[in-house]
């Protein structure tokens, strides 16, 4: 009976342990270099798999353009939490204070861009026009924010 209640015990305490060392550390602050930088490497991915979403729905390799399509999305929801007041400025950021003054319109862009994606992906095998569904659900949305959330380069 004790070696069940002394096994049990130390279990408690592994999952504690892991629990500190792992989860609080996932909800600790970033340093504005690390947000302005994440939100830098989220924007770049996206536009890196755009290009591929691209290339392998024209050649007509639909389900990995899918995939890639749902992972877009999924980034453009993250994007929603690296822009906090703190971040407007510092480590080359191309973000433009627009972001912030507009910062509802910002948002609606950001998950219209999300909704936009899925939307690519439930009818991009059906389509008569790839090359058009792409350009109206996703490279728009990337041209609507480059046009008005970054800072010229």
């Amino acid at each position: 009976m004790k070696l069940k209640h002394i096994t049990s015990f130390f279990k408690n305490i592994l999952f504690l342990s892991f629990f500190i060392v792992f989860a609080l550390p996932a909800n600790s602050e970033l340093s504005v270099e690390e947000i302005i930088k994440g939100r830098k490497a989220i924007f770049s991915k996206n536009y890196n798999t755009a290009k591929r979403v691209q290339s392998l729905s024209v050649s007509g390799d639909f389900e990995e353009a899918k995939e890639l399509m749902k992972e877009m999305s999924e980034n453009y929801k993250d994007l929603l939490s690296y822009f906090p007041e703190n971040s407007k400025e510092g480590f080359k950021t191309e973000a433009s204070p627009a972001i912030w003054e507009n910062k509802d319109e910002f948002n609606d862009l950001m998950n219209k861009s999300a909704n936009d994606m899925i939307e690519l992906a439930s009818i991009i095998e059906a389509t008569d026009n790839v090359k058009g569904s792409l350009g109206k659900l996703m490279w728009s949305n990337c041209k609507a924010c480059h046009s008005k959330f970054r800072a010229e380069h």
